[in-house]
């Protein structure tokens, strides 16, 4: 075990070019000696877990957990293929045959597919930004189902599935559409077969997400204005809008219980009281190039991955909802994106090295 050490076009876009351009750099985990060692640390593991056919850059995006079944869902975007990963064993199933396409991404051609996952009923929600599509997989068998072409107005304007998140308290598939500057809303009362509902218009492209089952409100932000969302899942209108002081927003983290919504910038993670009118609470320092984060309502700590500084933040949040960094995590270059798994164990997305690096600490 290593020592955790404690411490005191869009973005995502951006950083998709910058994977494609590092395919023939070495890939390597930062040296923990390199970080700040003055304080008593706990022990840490972070293991390397290779995806299939992984032999240059993955491009890797949102993630899921299921935590009734103890499987990681990874969409391995350009390589056409879902990778599921059994946290017990930590064998990774592969899914394939997903169709791949062209994006023009800020001039450069950039070859994806599927991007985003979310656990609904008894089955899995694949968005591919290649076809455009929803998928539909038995979270049991893993067998294949229902594939779901994008209505056509959204075609039209560039739009495809970025963010996919069900809303079970609605039993809707709500999918967030990156420059088509909406929201779609599926009708997922039948699981394994989406109805596309109605589409919510939005004054900007989002970046992240967070759905609040209990108080019936889905968070998204709006990256071109620097506002972060909440809209009603009932009503579908947007009730609130939040300036966290930063026009550069990427991911979103919720504490359901407590009231508190995390909402990553380029370098830092701020806190909003959303039982209070979303005021801002408390900020902590992450290092450069957050992406999506998450929030362990079992361990109340928050997790924030940084691309340029190689670090994972770990931070514990308090019932007043302000941060106390934990420990900080020498990870890989360009690892970024984080999601909370059960206990103190999370994975984290590496797409330099083609592979998901999990986390277990003390």
């Amino acid at each position: 075990m290593r020592k955790l050490v404690s411490f005191h076009g869009s973005a995502r876009t951006l950083r998709i070019l910058k994977l494609f351009a590092m395919v023939s750099l070495p890939i390597f985990l930062t040296d923990s000696k390199t970080l700040d060692a003055h304080t008593i640390v706990p022990d840490y593991d972070l293991k390397p877990i290779s995806l299939p056919g992984a032999n240059s850059v993955i491009v890797l995006d949102h993630l899921a957990y299921d935590r009734a079944r103890g499987k990681l869902w990874v969409p391995a975007s350009n390589t056409g293929n879902v990778d599921v990963i059994d946290e017990s064993t930590d064998a990774a199933f592969l899914i394939s045959g997903f169709n791949t396409g062209e994006a023009d991404l800020e001039g450069q051609k950039v070859r994806l597919g599927p991007t985003a996952v979310s656990i609904g009923d008894g089955v899995v929600y694949i968005g591919n930004r290649g076809d455009s599509t929803l998928n539909i997989i038995d979270s049991q068998t893993l067998e294949r189902g229902q594939s779901l072409q994008m209505t056509p107005a959204l075609l039209e304007t560039g739009g495809a599935p970025y963010g996919v998140v069900y809303v079970a308290i609605t039993h809707e598939l709500w999918v967030t559409t990156g420059p088509g500057k909406s929201i779609e809303v599926f009708d997922a009362s039948e699981p394994r077969h989406l109805k596309w509902k109605l589409r919510i218009p939005l004054d900007g492209s989002t970046e992240g997400f967070a759905v609040d089952n209990e108080r019936g409100q889905f968070y998204t932000n709006i990256d071109d204005m620097g506002k972060t969302l909440a809209i009603d899942v009932r009503s579908h209108k947007i009730v609130s809008k939040w300036d966290v002081g930063s026009r550069d927003l990427q991911g979103l983290a919720l504490d359901t219980k407590r009231g508190f919504l995390f909402v990553a910038c380029e370098d830092h993670v701020v806190s909003l009281d959303i039982r209070h009118g979303g005021k801002v609470i408390d900020s902590v320092t992450s290092g450069a190039g957050l992406d999506d984060i998450d929030f362990s309502a079992e361990q109340n700590v928050l997790y924030a991955a940084a691309a340029v500084t190689a670090t994972l933040t770990i931070a514990e949040v308090s019932n007043d909802g302000k941060f106390h960094v934990k420990a900080l995590v020498p990870t890989a270059k360009e690892a970024r994106g984080v999601i909370a798994a059960k206990g103190k164990t999370a994975y984290l997305i590496d797409p330099t090295g083609g592979r998901i690096l999990k986390l277990t600490y003390k």
